[in-house]
């Protein structure tokens, strides 16, 4: 199937089997690689992307269902040379260690940011009326769908906490 897919501001046309994932479709029709494949069932999150600003799980959604989309990878995140906020956070945090789930801690960690921002709450979010402080279970909540098999978590909260607190002073 022809399908058309904006990626990090760059449209794509690409014909391609319509079993194919939107993850394999990024990897193997568009060598986008730092969107990695992790345990192929939706459970790992290291296959994070942003599907028109939400995050989801690229192992799971074929690329024929999001015909005329657009998609932001981890590759999609930096300007050019100068690192995404969350990306210069995650290497002073040292929020990494074997760094196989770091594109996808990114990723969603950007989404969690923007969420809570909007002020949509959570399953920890006491007040759903209010916006909710973005405390540390609100961070382990939004990011549970990300898994580090290295457990850097402590690093991957901190680095998520700096960039928070960063936007709330600007």
């Amino acid at each position: 199937m022809q399908i058309t897919l904006t990626v990090n501001g760059i449209q794509h046309a690409l014909d391609l089997d319509p079993r194919t994932t939107l993850l394999d479709a990024l990897r193997e029709a568009l060598n986008l690689t730092g969107t990695k494949k992790g345990c192929d069932h939706g459970q790992c999150g290291a296959c994070t992307v942003l599907l028109n600003d939400r995050r989801i799980n690229s192992c799971l959604a074929l690329a024929v269902m999001h015909d005329g989309e657009r998609l932001t990878t981890i590759e999609g995140l930096a300007a050019g040379e100068t690192l995404h906020p969350l990306q210069a956070a995650f290497l002073r945090n040292d929020a990494f260690q074997c760094g196989y789930c770091t594109p996808g801690q990114i990723i969603s960690a950007a989404a969690l940011l923007s969420e809570a921002q909007a002020g949509e709450p959570s399953h920890v979010t006491e007040d759903l009326l209010e916006a909710a402080p973005l405390t540390d279970a609100e961070i382990r909540e939004r990011m549970s769908g990300n898994l580090c098999r290295c457990s850097a978590y402590p690093n991957i909260l901190a680095a998520i906490r700096e960039t928070a607190l960063a936007e709330e002073r600007a």
